[in-house]
C-alpha cells in the first residue's frame, strides 16, 4: 500500500506539472518507439524460426572462387553428383536452379521466374503444401511428366488463392505441365519465384552441355545434416571431397581462380544480407533511447533542484532516503510506463514503414507485423528509464544542516548538479553526432550515385518483350522482332527503336565476372586465365538508341545475320587495354570460355568493327569494364526493347503493346520503364538508407537541441543574482550573451569530440563482428560536427538573451 500512495502521490504532483510531464512523456515515447518497432523486425527477420521442418539440420551449400572475384559459383550436374557420393555427413542434398518462363495458361501471358528442382528438393528443405501435393522422386527422370508447384505468394497475390487451380495445364516456355500443388508460405531462398517445376520441364536442365558440363554452373544446393553430425563437421568433409575434385580436374579449376567450398545454416545465409543493416539500425535506435533518456534525466533533475524545499522538508519530517528513493522511482514509473504506452502505439504504423525498408534486405520482412513481443521490450524499456531516471536526483540528509534550505524558494544549483546536467547535454550531442556523421555519410554516397554519368541516354524506354520459340523457328523468330520494331518505329514521336539482352542495372550481373577471351596478336599463358569481357547482344540501331557514341569503326546492320562473317564491336575499354596505341578495326576476338559451348555462343573468331564508347551498364557505383557487342541476329537473340521518343515515352506502352499482341498473342509486354526509373528502383535500397537513417539522426538533433537549450535555460535561471550583480559592477550585456553561447559551444565541442571518439570505438567493435562497416570520411565528419554546432549556438540564443536582459534590482532582491 505504501508505493500505491506513492503512486497516487506521483501522479498528483505530475499533473501539477503538465508541460514538464508531456515533455518526458513524449521524448520517451520516441525513444521506446523506436526501439520497440526495431526490435520487432530484428525479431522477425533474424530471430523468428523457420517454418522448414527441422530447420537446424539444413545447411546452405556454397562454391566460391575469390581469385576471380566471384562470391558464388553455384554448382554443375557433374560437381552435384560428385559431392552426393562423397558425403557421409549430409544425408540428402537438394538443387535449385532459376529460370525465366513465358508462362501461358493462368490469365495475360506474362515471364516468371521458376525454380527447377529434383525430386529431393522438398524432402530436404522440409516443406509441405498447403493444396495438393509437392514435386517428389516419382517427378524424377528425362521421361517422367512435367509438374507445377505455386508458391503460396504467388497463389494468393496473382490468383487470389484460387483452390482450383490444381491440376490446370500451363505452357512454361516450350513445355506444357500441370499445376499438382501450392508450397506453404516459406522463406523463397536462393530466389523469389512465382513457380517451381521439375528438371523435365526445362528443356536446357535436359541438354547434354548442362547434364555433362561441370563448366556448366546454375544450381544452387541445400544439405540435410546426418544423424549426429554438425555444421563443422559437414563443413570438414565438404572442404576434402571438394579438394579431391578440384585435384582431380585441374584443367577445369585454374589455381589462380581459388575455387572453395563452404556451408553453413540455412538461416544464417538467409539473413546474411539482412543482418548488418539491422544491427545498425538496432544500435542507431539504441543511440535514440540514450538520448532520449539523457534528455528526460536533465529534465527530471532540473525538476529535483526547484523541489529541493519540498524534498528537504519531508527529510526533516523522518523520510529516509529508501522512502524518498522510492517516491522518486513511483513519478518515474508513471512517466516512463505512459511514455511506453504511447511508444507502442506509434511503434505499430513504424514496424510497417521498417518492414518496407527491411524487406529490400530480406523477403522475411515481407510479412511482419505488430506482436505482442513489442509489448515486452516496451515494458523492459520503460522499467530500464525508471529505474536510471529514480537514480539520477541527488536527495537531501534528514539533517537540514547538511541538507537543503527549508525556507529559501529560491533555485540553487551546485556544482554536481550542474556537471550532471552538462554531462547529460554531452551524451546527447555525442550520440548525436554519431547518428549524424552515418547519415551524411550515405547521404554523401547517395549523391554520388546519383550524379554518375552512365555513359547513354536515360530517358530510352526499355520494355520486356520476350518472344517465345514454341511453335516458331529461329527464322520466325527474328522476323517477328524485327517486324515488331519497325511497327514500333512508325509511331508518331519514335525517334529510334532497337534491341539488346538485357536491360542496364536491372540486368546487371547476369552473366558473373565476364567470359574468357583472346584477341588477334595476344599471347595465351598457360596455367593463366585468359582476359575477361562482358558479352552483350544488341540490334542494329542499339548505339543511337541509347546515344552512344561510335569511337571508330562501324555499326551493325541487318547484313550481319547468321549468314555472314561473325562480327564485334567492343568497348573503349577493352581497345585502350589490348591495344594500346594500335588501331583495334579487322583485329579478331575469340571466345575461349568453356561456358560458351553451354550458352550457345560460337568459338569461331570474329572480327572487330567497331569501337563503341564506355558505359557502365551494370552497376551505378562501378567503373566502365570491358564489353563485346553481338549482332543479335547471329548470336543469343534479344528479349529487351529499347524506344527512344522526342518526349515522355510513358503514353507509347498501350500502342506498344497492342503492336505485340496483334503480331503474337502469346508474347508478354512488361516492365516498361525508363533507364532513369530503372535507375531510380536501383538506388532505392540507399535512398532508403539515407532517409531511414537520416530521420534518427533529426530526432536525435532535436532531442539534443531541447536539453542543450534547457540545461542553458536553467543555468541561467540559477545564476540570475550574479549576472544582476556583473551588471552592477559594469560589466555589458554582450559579454554576457557571449558567455552563455560560448558555453552551449563549450558543450556542443566536447560532445562533439566524445563522439568522435565513442564512435570510431564502436565502429571497431562492430567491425570485429559485422563485415561492410565503413567509417564516414572527412567531409561528413566537418558537416555532422557544423551542423551540431550551429544546432547549440542556436539553442544558447535564447537562454543567453534572457541572461542579457537581467533586471539588475530585481535580480539583487531576489536574495
Amino acid at each position: 500500500m505504501t508505493f500505491l500512495s506513492d503512486l497516487k502521490f506521483g501522479l498528483r504532483s505530475l499533473l501539477r506539472a503538465k508541460g514538464l510531464s508531456l515533455t518526458v512523456i513524449l521524448t520517451l515515447a520516441l525513444g521506446i518507439g523506436a526501439n520497440a518497432a526495431i526490435f520487432s523486425v530484428v525479431r522477425g527477420v533474424l530471430l523468428r524460426p523457420l517454418v522448414n521442418r527441422d530447420e537446424d539440420r539444413l545447411v546452405y551449400i556454397r562454391q566460391s572462387a575469390p581469385g576471380i572475384g566471384v562470391e558464388n559459383t553455384t554448382f554443375s550436374v557433374p560437381e552435384i553428383q560428385e559431392l552426393r557420393a562423397g558425403l557421409k555427413s549430409v544425408s540428402a542434398i537438394g538443387d535449385f536452379s532459376v529460370i525465366t518462363f513465358t508462362m501461358v495458361g493462368l490469365g495475360e501471358p506474362h515471364q516468371v521466374r521458376a525454380g527447377v528442382v529434383g525430386g529431393s528438393y522438398f524432402d530436404v528443405m522440409g516443406l509441405r503444401p498447403v493444396l495438393g501435393r509437392l514435386i517428389n522422386a516419382g517427378d524424377d527422370g528425362p521421361n517422367a511428366a512435367g509438374a507445377v508447384v505455386l508458391t503460396h505468394r504467388f497463389w494468393m497475390t496473382s490468383l487470389k488463392g484460387d483452390p482450383t487451380v490444381i491440376g490446370r495445364t500451363i505452357r512454361l516456355g516450350t513445355r506444357s505441365a500441370p499445376i499438382l500443388g501450392v508450397r506453404e508460405p516459406s522463406v523463397p531462398y536462393p530466389s523469389e519465384t512465382e513457380v517451381i517445376a521439375n528438371v523435365v520441364t526445362s528443356p536446357h536442365h535436359l541438354s547434354a552441355t548442362m547434364v555433362t558440363g561441370r563448366e556448366h554452373r546454375m544450381t544452387e544446393i541445400f544439405g540435410r545434416l546426418a544423424t549426429g553430425a554438425t555444421v563443422e563437421s559437414a563443413r570438414a568433409e565438404l572442404q576434402t571431397v571438394h579438394q579431391g575434385i578440384v585435384a582431380a580436374h585441374p584443367e577445369t579449376y585454374r589455381k589462380a581462380a581459388d575455387y572453395r567450398i563452404n556451408a553453413v545454416r540455412l538461416r544464417d545465409q538467409i539473413t546474411s544480407r539482412a543482418r548488418t543493416v539491422l544491427l545498425v539500425l538496432l544500435a542507431s535506435s539504441g543511440l535514440i533511447f540514450l538520448i532520449a533518456c539523457s534528455n528526460v534525466a536533465n529534465l527530471i533533475l532540473a525538476r529535483s533542484v526547484r523541489r529541493e524545499s519540498e524534498l528537504a522538508v519531508r527529510a526533516a519530517l523522518g523520510a529516509g532516503t529508501g522512502a524518498l528513493r522510492r517516491a522518486l522511482l513511483a513519478e518515474s514509473l508513471i512517466l516512463c510506463v505512459s511514455g511506453a504506452i504511447v511508444g507502442v502505439l506509434i511503434a505499430g504504423p513504424m514496424v510497417d514503414i521498417l518492414a518496407h525498408y527491411a524487406a529490400r534486405f530480406s523477403v522475411r520482412a515481407l510479412d511482419l507485423t505488430l506482436d505482442a513481443s513489442l509489448l515486452w521490450v516496451g515494458a523492459a524499456l520503460a522499467v530500464a528509464a525508471a529505474l536510471l531516471l529514480a537514480f539520477v536526483p541527488r536527495l537531501p540528509s534528514s539533517d537540514t544542516s547538511h541538507g537543503f534550505g527549508l525556507t529559501n524558494g529560491s533555485i540553487r544549483i551546485t556544482g554536481s548538479t550542474n556537471r550532471r546536467l552538462r554531462a547529460f547535454a554531452v551524451v546527447q550531442i555525442a550520440a548525436s553526432f554519431v547518428l549524424l556523421a552515418g547519415a551524411g555519410m550515405l547521404l554523401r554516397t547517395l549523391l554520388a550515385l546519383q550524379a554518375t554519368n552512365p555513359g547513354f541516354n536515360t530517358s530510352v524506354l526499355a520494355i520486356n518483350i520476350p518472344v517465345s520459340s514454341f511453335g516458331r523457328t529461329p527464322v520466325q523468330v527474328r522476323n517477328l522482332y524485327r517486324e515488331i520494331q519497325q511497327r514500333i518505329a512508325a509511331l508518331p514521336g519514335v525517334v529510334h527503336v532497337a534491341a539488346g539482352g538485357l536491360v542496364p542495372w536491372r540486368d546487371g550481373g547476369n552473366f558473373g565476372p565476364g567470359f574468357q577471351f583472346i584477341v588477334e596478336g595476344l599471347k595465351h599463358v598457360p596455367g593463366e586465365d585468359d582476359p575477361r569481357a562482358k558479352f552483350r547482344s544488341i540490334s542494329p540501331g542499339f548505339f543511337a538508341a541509347l546515344g552512344i557514341p561510335l569511337v571508330e569503326g562501324r555499326d551493325f546492320t541487318d547484313a550481319d545475320n547468321k549468314d555472314s562473317e561473325r562480327v564485334v564491336i567492343v568497348s573503349a575499354a577493352l581497345a585502350q587495354r589490348l591495344f594500346p596505341g594500335q588501331d583495334p578495326i579487322n583485329r579478331h576476338l575469340t571466345w575461349t570460355d568453356p561456358i560458351m559451348k553451354f550458352i550457345g555462343v560460337s568459338t569461331d573468331a570474329r572480327r572487330i568493327v567497331g569501337v563503341a564508347a564506355d558505359v557502365n551498364d551494370e552497376t551505378i557505383d562501378g567503373s566502365a569494364g570491358m564489353l563485346v557487342y553481338h549482332p543479335a541476329d547471329q548470336e543469343f537473340g534479344a528479349g529487351r526493347l529499347f524506344v527512344h521518343a522526342q518526349g515522355n515515352p510513358y503514353p507509347l506502352v498501350p500502342a506498344i503493346t497492342r503492336i505485340v499482341r496483334d503480331l503474337s498473342t502469346d508474347t508478354p509486354v512488361e516492365r516498361a520503364s525508363t533507364l532513369e526509373d530503372v535507375r531510380a528502383e536501383v538506388l532505392t535500397p540507399n535512398r532508403l538508407n539515407t532517409i531511414v537513417f537520416g530521420g534518427f539522426a533529426v530526432v536525435a538533433l532535436v532531442i539534443s537541441v531541447v536539453g542543450v537549450a534547457g540545461v542553458l535555460a536553467f543555468s541561467v535561471s540559477g545564476r540570475m543574482r550574479e549576472f544582476g550583480i556583473r551588471l552592477a559592477v559594469g560589466s555589458q550585456p554582450g559579454r554576457l550573451l557571449a558567455g552563455v553561447l560560448g558555453e552551449g559551444a563549450t558543450m556542443a565541442v566536447i560532445g562533439i569530440v566524445s563522439g568522435v571518439g565513442g564512435g570510431f570505438a564502436l565502429a571497431r567493435i562492430v567491425a570485429s563482428y559485422l563485415q561492410d562497416v565503413q567509417l564516414p570520411g572527412a567531409l561528413p565528419l566537418i558537416g555532422a560536427a557544423s551542423v551540431l554546432l550551429a544546432a547549440a549556438v542556436v539553442a544558447s540564443v535564447l537562454p543567453a538573451a534572457r541572461a542579457a536582459r537581467v533586471d539588475v534590482m530585481q535580480a539583487l532582491r531576489s536574495e
